[in-house]
């Protein structure tokens, strides 16, 4: 009997239209079992409109107080959602709108997707950060070519480039209006799964050492260790794809198709050559995640301090986290294309051999170009970053969303 008083509860609480989609029991039951069921189900009859109910020692204590309430002894009170289609969000005590005084809108809260582990599964993760990637580095493909030949040390004169406008219009006259997307199957490729398991391993460890740091708030020093872990398996899926990518990318480059320079690669200097430049890339990635993961998370306090799902705060906060982590990483960049790239003019300067290693790139960067050349393409790159790191976010907020809201909605329907 008490099951189907408590599958048929949900109900509209402001309009007092009962709704008869099934919902789990776990959804409606609090730590107490059955005497969960009958408060809820009391709450609802008498028309309570509290975004949440606490528990305390001395039972449930009235709409708007909070004194006498134990920690983790909430019992949430689900709401149904106005459309009739947002079925089974969880709206956490004092979460109910932008105020945080745990009171509804007239139009109900927004659905707070990051308090709902049950539905951000690794799959979703997963899922979200390999459409993000793919479409990050498809959109900003052309700005990453001109990035790449600005970062050359001794460019040829047909190759010397002011900014980044002036180089897309030149590339595209010059070599045809497909140019700057040559190599873009290979990124492509490469970025879905190192993305995957990039965000996957990010969002893990970021919940992880939260809660050893800092239990129910929120950790910098979480979030920049989970992006540096999380950096490990990226570069380790991507590292192969940027050197075909940027060996494709350069001037007068010899390769039309992706594989002709992979099977030239392996054959002329080793599959070791796919990982030359993977320690500096670790070095370049590594601070530069921490530094982007931290702004994010902090810009992100600010603009969306309820951690609703805000497509504008995502982006801004993406945009902007971007550029600082990119701006301050630009010399070791220009190391790793220098690796990548293997560049002749830079072989025939009194070098034997392949260049090998951060520390000898710095010295060619230094020995070719001066102080400034560690500079190479800076413009470039925050012009790059900042838009790849916002759409980056934005597309792997929102399927992360949209994901997990479905789950959420095919628990309920069970």
């Amino acid at each position: 009997m008490e099951e189907s008083v408590s599958r048929s509860l949900p109900m509209d609480i402001g309009s007092g239209r009962r709704e008869n989609r099934p919902r789990p029991m776990s959804d409606i039951h609090g730590r107490d079992g059955q005497s969960g069921s009958r408060r809820t189900e009391c709450a609802a009859r008498n028309g309570l409109d509290g975004g949440a109910m606490e528990l305390g020692a001395g039972g449930a204590a009235g709409p708007g107080q909070r004194g006498g309430a134990e920690p983790g002894r909430q019992l949430l009170l689900l709401l149904g959602g106005g459309d009739g289609g947002g079925a089974g969000w969880a709206w956490p005590a004092g979460g109910g709108g932008a105020g945080g005084t745990g009171t509804d809108t007239e139009a109900g809260p927004e659905p707070d997707y990051e308090a709902l582990p049950r539905g951000s599964a690794a799959s979703t993760h997963m899922l979200a950060g390999a459409v993000a990637g793919v479409l990050e580095h498809s959109l900003m493909y052309p700005v990453d070519c001109v990035k790449t030949r600005m970062q050359s040390l001794q460019p040829e004169p047909a190759a010397r480039y002011r900014n980044v406008l002036e180089a897309l219009w030149r590339i595209v006259r010059t070599e045809g209006i497909w140019r700057p997307m040559r190599g873009l199957n290979i990124t492509a490729t490469g970025a879905g799964p190192a993305h995957a398991l990039y965000f996957a391993c990010y969002e893990k460890l970021k919940k992880t050492l939260t809660d050893i740091i800092h239990a129910g708030g929120n950790s910098h020093v979480a979030n920049g260790a989970a992006g540096c872990v999380a950096t490990l398996l990226h570069d380790a899926a991507m590292n192969p794809a940027e050197v075909v990518k940027q060996r494709m990318q350069m001037y007068n480059s010899p390769y039309q198709r992706a594989t002709d320079c992979v099977r030239a690669v392996w054959c002329n200097e080793g599959p070791g050559a796919f990982y030359r430049s993977y320690t500096t890339q670790l070095t370049m990635n590594i601070p530069f995640q921490a530094i982007h993961f931290m702004a994010y998370e902090s810009l992100q306090e600010h603009l969306n301090p309820h951690r609703q799902y805000n497509p504008s705060s995502h982006m801004v906060a993406g945009a902007c986290a971007g550029a600082i982590a990119a701006a301050a990483t630009t010399p070791l960049d220009v190391c790793k294309t220098l690796l990548n790239t293997q560049e002749a003019l830079a072989l025939n300067t009194n070098i034997s051999g392949h260049i090998t290693g951060m520390a000898h790139a710095f010295r060619t960067v230094y020995r070719v170009g001066g102080l400034t050349a560690y500079f190479r393409g800076v413009q470039a790159r925050v012009i790059y970053q900042m838009p790849s790191t916002a759409i980056a976010w934005s597309v792997y907020e929102f399927f992360k969303y949209i994901l997990t809201k479905r789950k959420e909605e095919r628990l309920a329907g069970k």
